[in-house]
């Protein structure tokens, strides 16, 4: 019982094989997803860049915002603050769809002289824009609490306040099962995890439900108590999400993908070492730099087939790559070597198809050569 409980809400033996392994094997048992906080504001990569995950984020996003909606409503009639709080995070959870669809419209503009790499950084701006909200309603119902613990009121319609916390958990649950199964099928870790998160978001619903009947047996003080409780969670994911936005919007990356791309080398004879890789964010698309040493002996032909082989390895590695600019390097940088001791290759996957149908183009690569550009196709 215990165990299948476990497995329900991701954090037993099936959960967390789903999430760190792939089924593509040649030898290695790998994922690079090096975790997936619950986040509002930023969408991964990994579900990004397939039409598939795309999908399962639109629906995700109707059925969230369809429950939001009714429970705002009840909200309205009722004045409970569990509700409330319980309707800001299903509205934050519904709205992490929003720079997605924002970072669509705008990608498609092409890149001018003015933003000459497009502009993919509207996807950071709506991420704090959504955070910013999330942060004012939560500060909202923190207050409506604090007044409500100290100022009981009585709350009205208390069938329709455990309805509306059950069409919650409903929503949820049926977005959880939605997310689960689409990322089974795509193989994505990210989108798995984020249909946990419903369903854990679902049994917070049903404390709305616990705080009705609570307030039904003669305890007023049991839904400002649930909400509270609620508003402490909305502004957890308030932190970890404020602090995935400003560290993409600060060029920061997540260290296992710098790791990733030093790795492809190890996948491409003749080369020494990949080293001072440089990866940024724009959107949901990586734009990647670094530096190859090759042996000395090879002709500027077989160097250029080398980092031909490079790139298409990195393509595999890291599905959100968009570009990828690589130079010749004279030697191993002693410095550089250190900082990838500290930053060791994460649990990844290998395999023919091992990340899926990533949904564009194949990253474009520019070749640095002896103060010649070479492009690699």
């Amino acid at each position: 019982m215990l165990r299948a409980m476990l497995d329900w809400l991701g954090f037993g033996e099936k959960g967390h094989a789903i999430g760190h392994g792939h089924g593509h094997g040649h030898g290695h048992d790998h994922d690079h997803e090096g975790g997936h906080a619950h986040t509002h504001g930023v969408i991964d990569p990994t579900i990004a860049t397939t039409a598939r995950g795309i999908w399962a984020i639109k629906w995700s996003f109707v059925i969230l915002a369809t429950t939001a909606v009714f429970q705002i409503v009840i909200v309205i009639l009722s004045s409970s603050v569990a509700l409330l709080a319980d309707t800001i995070h299903n509205v934050g959870d519904a709205a992490t769809a929003i720079p997605l669809w924002i970072a669509f419209i705008f990608a498609r503009r092409k890149a001018t002289d003015q933003f000459t790499y497009g502009l993919g950084r509207v996807e950071d701006l709506a991420g704090m824009t959504i955070v910013g909200l999330i942060l004012f309603s939560a500060l909202v119902a923190g207050y409506q609490t604090i007044d409500r613990l100290l100022h009981p009121q009585e709350i009205a319609y208390l069938g329709a306040v455990a309805a509306a916390g059950v069409i919650g958990f409903i929503g949820n649950e049926a977005v959880a099962v939605f997310r689960i199964r689409v990322g089974r099928e795509i193989q994505s870790a990210a989108l798995i995890a984020d249909g946990y998160h419903a369903r854990v978001d679902g049994l917070t619903s049903l404390a709305v439900v616990a705080g009705a009947i609570g307030v039904w047996l003669g305890f007023p003080l049991a839904d400002p108590i649930v909400g509270g409780v609620i508003t402490v969670l909305i502004f957890g994911i308030v932190w970890q999400s404020a602090r995935a936005v400003f560290t993409r919007a600060l060029d920061g990356v997540e260290p296992e993908f710098t790791a990733l791309l030093r790795h492809t080398g190890e996948h491409v004879p003749g080369v020494r070492k990949v080293q001072n890789v440089r990866t940024r964010w724009l959107g949901h698309r990586m734009y990647a730099e670094a530096d190859v040493v090759v042996d000395d002996s090879l002709l500027v032909r077989e160097a250029a087939i080398l980092l031909e082989k490079l790139h298409r390895q990195a393509s595999k590695h890291l599905p959100a790559l968009a570009s990828l600019r690589l130079a010749l390097a004279t030697g191993i940088d002693p410095e550089e070597q250190g900082r990838a001791e500290r930053n060791p290759t994460p649990p990844h996957e290998h395999g023919e198809r091992a990340h899926g149908d990533h949904g564009h183009d194949t990253a474009s690569t520019v070749t640095h050569i002896d103060g010649a550009q070479l492009a690699v196709p």
